[in-house]
């Protein structure tokens, strides 16, 4: 039996609105990532970095992934939906600003990330990610069909691409 359905294969290009971080790459949230990648040594990115090689303190490399958060005040998926039966708790694509494929019931999988590191986000500067469907595919494993979605997000600031980061989520 297939999944992939035109209904499905029409989400293929969608993308995003842009959508920009609830706070500036900041010194403290810097500094809790980078203590949880066990890299709080670096003082590259420490508040008092000076001049250096980037020009200044940064984040680590793959930080802009990590930067967007539900803004206070604003409502909470998991919480909105608490008391819809069919709401499995999978908020993986409407996280990134896209609509959800039609997939109700179906278990979610990571199929991994590849990132493109192009420079470091700098403190004090505002991100902005914006996400499309690249792909969508069937293959056939022996316990039944899995649907492979591709998913590109771009992370920028100003003008400058600092990171591009393309999932493959597993739909079974």
């Amino acid at each position: 039996m297939t999944i992939l359905t035109d209904e499905i294969r029409g989400y293929i290009g969608r993308q995003s609105e842009q959508i920009t971080a609830c706070d500036a790459v900041e010194p403290g949230a810097v500094r809790r990532y980078a203590q949880a990648i066990m890299a709080d040594d670096d003082m590259t990115y420490a508040p008092d970095a000076t001049a250096g090689r980037y020009g200044g303190p940064v984040a680590p490399p793959i930080y802009p992934a990590f930067m967007f958060r539900r803004p206070l005040g604003t409502p909470d998926v998991l919480s909105e939906r608490a008391e819809d039966p069919d709401f499995d708790g999978l908020v993986s694509s409407a996280s990134d600003g896209l609509p959800e494929l039609p997939l109700h019931g179906r278990a979610l999988l990571n199929g991994g990330s590849e990132i493109e590191f192009l420079r470091y986000a700098r403190h004090g500067e505002q991100v902005t990610q914006r996400s499309r469907y690249t792909d969508i595919y069937e293959r056939e494993s022996k316990n039944g069909a899995m649907l492979f979605v591709i998913v590109e997000t771009e992370y920028t600031a100003g003008s400058d691409v600092l990171l591009r980061v393309r999932k493959t989520i597993i739909r079974r």
